[in-house]
């Protein structure tokens, strides 16, 4: 979409107009949810956080400075969104963390191939605090006294939450690479050939998770 296709647009959606609601919901609906599938256990919780985004962007359109990119700024709006659902979820996410904690180490398909989606899998299957930090600091750049700040916790349980995200995903990486490299009965080496996603992988284990 164009700047003057997007400009007019947003000035349809400042006058309350539906159609163009639902259109630029529908234009930025992908990125939205992408944010927000990494903040959340499952598609369902993604949902309704984007929705509830959604609904923010829509009220604050006026506020936002048409001199920034649109969709670095619907973005913080998604961020923010999920942050917020997590603090309006903490017990129930700490009760839920302590039962998953020991549950995530093994990947539960055989046959995929470590794709996006694959590695998104693993995320979500993180404890909800674990997830949440290491996206904010993994993926979005917070320090961990913004962190700390935004999710009311301290700087070291920031710190020991993110240690144990990322200790957990190189657990469910290897666990994948292995299975892979049996089901193939070849080596590491050959699953890389075999698989071209390999590439990826590498990237998110040495870059992300170092």
């Amino acid at each position: 979409m164009g700047e003057a296709e997007l400009s007019q647009l947003l000035a349809g959606c400042l006058a309350q107009d539906r159609k163009d609601q639902k259109t630029l919901y529908k234009t930025f609906y992908g990125f939205a949810m992408g944010i927000c599938l990494r903040y959340t256990a499952n598609r369902y919780q993604a949902a309704e956080v984007m929705n509830q985004g959604f609904l923010k962007v829509f009220m604050n359109l006026n506020k936002y400075d048409t001199d920034k990119p649109f969709k670095a700024w619907l973005g913080r709006i998604m961020i923010n969104t999920s942050i917020n659902y997590y603090r309006s979820n903490l017990k129930m996410a700490q009760m839920e963390d302590l039962e998953k904690a020991e549950g995530v180490r093994h990947f539960d398909t055989p046959d995929s191939k470590l794709s996006y989606d694959d590695l998104l899998a693993m995320v979500q299957k993180l404890p909800n605090a674990y997830r949440t930090v290491f996206n904010l600091y993994a993926i979005e750049g917070y320090s961990h006294k913004e962190i700390g700040e935004a999710l009311g916790i301290s700087d070291g349980a920031s710190k020991s939450n993110l240690f144990k995200a990322r200790d957990k995903l190189k657990t469910m990486i290897n666990d994948a690479e292995q299975w892979a490299e049996r089901s193939t009965g070849g080596s590491r080496r050959a699953v890389a050939d075999h698989n071209p996603i390999q590439m990826n992988v590498s990237f998110f284990n040495n870059e992300i998770l170092k």
